[in-house]
């Protein structure tokens, strides 16, 4: 992803979530993808699928761990 895309949807995410601390951070050696974080913490994948020129999309994975969960 260019870094021109990584501001757009890390401003994304910051309005969307109503948080600044949220950032999208480029991949090493990976063009399609993203890492996204709240702070210091990794909190998933952004995925840029752009098969079909005409309709751009992205889809962010996030795993949560059931020791997440835990109060």
């Amino acid at each position: 992803m260019s870094p021109e895309e990584i501001k757009k949807l890390t401003n994304f995410f910051r309005t969307k979530f109503q948080n600044q601390a949220i950032s999208v951070r480029r991949r090493p050696q990976k063009d399609d993808s993203a890492e996204v974080y709240l702070g210091d913490e990794f909190i998933g994948v952004l995925f840029r699928d752009d098969e079909d020129p005409d309709d751009l999309s992205y889809s962010f994975q996030m795993a949560i761990l059931d020791f997440d969960l835990e109060d």
